[in-house]
Formats: structure tokens, C-alpha cells, sequence
């Protein structure tokens, strides 16, 4: 079974990239910026799911997984990034 490991393992790598990719260049336009080039769209949306992850459970929101609401999620978590990130520079 080792190789259906290996398949599950790039199967998900391949999934954070995807959301990654998405949420990041999603959140981008929705904080007025643009992009930001492939590969940081990909780490703000992958830090993002995290972050949203963690904020959304915060609030006692949960999402019932699936692409579309992993997708919401690293949206959320990538637009409160670029906004602390904003906020951060001003001071």
C-alpha cells in the first residue's frame, strides 16, 4: 500500500495548491491589490485556510469541508492576512 500513500500525499499537495492559488488571488482583488504572483497567491491562500480555519472556529463556525467552502475559508483567513499586514506597516 505504499504507493496509494504516495497518491493520497500529491493528491493533497495538489489540492492546497489549488485552494491556495484561488483564495490567494481571490483576496487580492478583494483587498484592492491584484495578485501578487503565483507562487505568493498560493502561500497567502494555504496561510490563510489556516488562519480562517482558526478564526471561523473561533467564532464557533465549522466548515463541512469540499472544495468550494475550503475555498471560503482560505478567503476569509487571506483577507484578514493583507489587512493585519496593512495595518502592521502603518504603525
Amino acid at each position: 500500500m505504499p504507493v496509494l500513500r504516495a497518491e493520497v500525499l500529491m493528491f493533497f499537495i495538489l489540492w492546497l495548491i489549488v485552494v491556495g492559488l484561488i483564495a490567494g488571488w481571490a483576496a487580492g482583488r478583494i483587498m484592492g491589490t491584484g495578485g501578487y504572483g503565483v507562487a505568493m497567491d498560493i502561500l497567502l491562500g494555504i496561510a490563510g485556510a489556516i488562519v480562517g480555519g482558526f478564526l471561523l472556529r473561533l467564532v464557533g463556525l465549522y466548515s463541512s469541508g469540499g472544495l468550494i467552502s475550503e475555498i471560503i475559508v482560505a478567503i476569509i483567513g487571506a483577507v484578514f492576512l493583507i489587512w493585519l499586514s496593512r495595518k502592521l506597516k502603518k504603525t
